[in-house]
């Protein structure tokens, strides 16, 4: 294929990105589902035409909804997967065989279904209510995709919530729960056991329900969603649990007592504890899947299935002398979590953290989970049109972690400056690093920004 026609297949895929931006945003999603069901009864319920795998939780969604898809991948399936937000390409939150969805598809399957999409948007300004968002146009996109490549099954994780979120038009064969904590509490609720409640929404009738270690309040709302549905729960710590877990080159190695089988000495390239227990959540997910959680994974696809996953932005090194790490860490548990994984898999003397959040997000519990780990924060800021001041993030990180714990605190608008003075800081010792976090779309800018600073590891 020439460049040319490549520029015009990726100008053709930007341009059903910035269509789906001319529509209410991911930040305001309506509360609703008829919307939805509408538009893909009119296309014939593409989200049909193949199996599901339906997650949602607060922390760990897309992790585990990657390791999901690749263990299945290795076992022979053709795959879909849908996750958001992205990081450098709006391709990249559908996936086809592990691979995001290529620009001539996605205009095709975009030409397919607008003209549906408008005939919904008519329908709902009659009625008085907002057009199809984002979110709601874009689940639309990857059902009709995903039926179009076609696939065995799709791996869907939630926009937000479940039981309302646009995805659950769709009824999933498996539900899957990572942990749950407060996140999103002005949509969701401002307990753990209310926000437990309307993510249970997405436990069908007669589905497999699998669910990580969780809160009493949020264990007790799954089991009485499962109840109800007459759905059968398997949760983490009673019927399936990491048995150990170890530092290993490149990531770590594992041993999972599943609810089918136990495997051993699986490699998983992905640091941390928390991604030790996705990975056993993501086994019984597939177990449940595959074998109704009575027969044992491969060896071979299990191990396949891991070795070769990856989840881009969480925690993943992006460049070296000096080492930049970056997580997608946007909120306390997450934080949490990303302090003790660089505790434990990284020899770092000092390190300083590069910090932008979002202003619906708890800022002072991420800084709180941060401190113990970084020596000084570079407040600074992402594009998104919801990020925080950094001016304000900066008054608000001193507070939290420079006066109380002595760390250092600089701040600047700009996420390039902050990213050349952090990493002129960490090349000037040795055993230091940088590590960039605090939202996904931080994330994203920077990734961007090493590769067309040519610091990139890739």
């Amino acid at each position: 294929m020439t460049n040319e026609a490549n520029d015009e297949f990726r100008a053709a895929g930007d341009a059903v990105y910035e269509a789906l931006l001319e529509r209410m945003g991911e930040g305001m999603p309506q509360p609703r589902l008829e919307a939805t069901r509408r538009a893909v009864e009119l296309l014939g319920d593409p989200q049909q035409s193949f199996s599901i795998v339906h997650l949602t939780g607060t922390n760990g969604k897309t992790s585990t909804s990657r390791l999901v898809e690749s263990i299945l991948r290795a076992y022979g399936l053709r795959t879909g997967l849908f996750t958001s937000p992205h990081l450098l390409r709006f391709n990249e939150r559908i996936m086809i065989d592990g691979e995001p969805i290529g620009d001539e598809t996605l205009a095709a399957n975009w030409a397919d279904i607008e003209p549906y999409l408008l005939m919904v948007d008519a329908e709902l300004e009659e009625a008085g209510e907002p057009a199809l968002t984002f979110f709601e146009a874009m689940t639309v996109l990857a059902f009709a995709s995903f039926a179009d490549a076609p696939v065995d099954v799709a791996v869907i994780e939630v926009g937000m919530g479940g039981e309302w979120d646009s995805t659950n038009v769709a009824d999933g064969d498996v539900a899957v729960f990572t942990p749950i904590s407060l996140d999103h509490t002005a949509r969701l609720g401002n307990t753990i056991a209310e926000i437990a409640k309307t993510k249970s929404g997405i436990i069908k009738p007669a589905a497999a329900v699998v669910s990580a270690a969780q809160p009493a309040a949020a264990i007790a709302e799954l089991r009485r969603a499962a109840e109800l549905s007459e759905a059968s729960l398997v949760e983490q710590g009673t019927d399936f649990e990491v048995l150990s877990s170890a530092p290993a080159v490149g990531g770590q190695l594992l041993s999972v007592r599943g609810l089918a089988g136990t495997y051993n000495e699986l490699l998983l390239p992905l640091y941390g504890e928390h991604q030790a227990q996705n990975a056993a959540v993501a086994i019984a997910a597939v177990e449940s899947f595959l074998g109704g959680g009575t027969q044992a994974l491969s060896a071979e696809a299990l191990t396949e299935g891991l070795a070769t996953a990856t989840s881009p932005g969480r925690l993943q090194l992006i460049g070296t002398e000096p080492p930049v790490l970056v997580d997608a860490a946007h909120n306390p548990a997450g934080a949490a979590a990303l302090a003790a994984a660089v505790a434990e898999n990284f020899d770092f003397d000092e390190l300083t953290v590069v910090l932008g959040i979002l202003t619906d997000k708890d800022a002072e519990g991420i800084v709180r989970a941060l401190a113990p780990v970084a020596s000084r924060f570079v407040v600074t800021q992402s594009g998104s049109e919801r990020t925080r001041p950094f001016a304000e993030l900066a008054s608000l990180v001193s507070e939290t972690a420079g006066l109380e714990a002595g760390v250092g605190v600089t701040a600047t608008g700009s996420l390039a400056e902050a990213l050349e003075a952090a990493r002129a800081w960490a090349g000037e010792a040795p055993k230091r690093g940088v590590l960039v976090t605090g939202s996904i779309t931080l994330i994203g800018d920077t990734m961007t920004i090493a590769r067309d600073g040519t610091w990139s590891t890739r």
